[in-house]
């Protein structure tokens, strides 16, 4: 059951769609808790609402996942995620997350990990140079 609802996970994300949003209740636990640099949820209805606010504001979403490993109940994903944010243009993500499994199999938790300074704020005007001053200032 996990192997299954570990494909099934994964596609949700790589075909991410408001169509394939509607079946999460089939392998994602009612109390899911995501989490990563910008939010910190738990229920189904609000993941769900944060994946449908990912396709409203993001043009031509494509997430990959690019390794993957399954331990007892935890699945390790290395990504990548791409698509044209409103306001802000092109963006590029490449992280890792930890999602874990309940008793029957569920996801129950998904964590996120990623550089939010250097894939996102340093993209931003004015706040980005500033945080590159700051990085450069304190490279070796």
């Amino acid at each position: 059951m996990t192997t299954q609802n570990t494909k099934a996970y994964i596609r949700l994300f790589e075909e991410l769609s408001f169509e394939t949003i509607e079946g999460m209740e089939a392998f994602v636990c009612p109390n899911v808790r995501f989490k990563d640099p910008f939010n910190d949820i738990t229920g189904i209805a609000v993941f769900r609402a944060l994946l449908e606010k990912t396709l409203s504001d993001v043009s031509d979403p494509i997430f990959c996942v690019t390794n993957q490993v399954l331990d007892d109940k935890t699945l390790f994903l290395r990504w990548t995620f791409q698509g044209h944010v409103k306001g802000l243009g092109n963006w590029h993500v490449v992280g890792m997350s930890a999602v874990r499994f309940d008793d029957h199999g569920k996801i129950c938790e998904h964590i996120d990990y990623w550089d939010a300074a250097e894939q996102f704020y340093e993209k931003l005007p004015v706040i980005g140079g500033v945080l590159r001053m700051i990085k450069r200032r304190l490279q070796v």
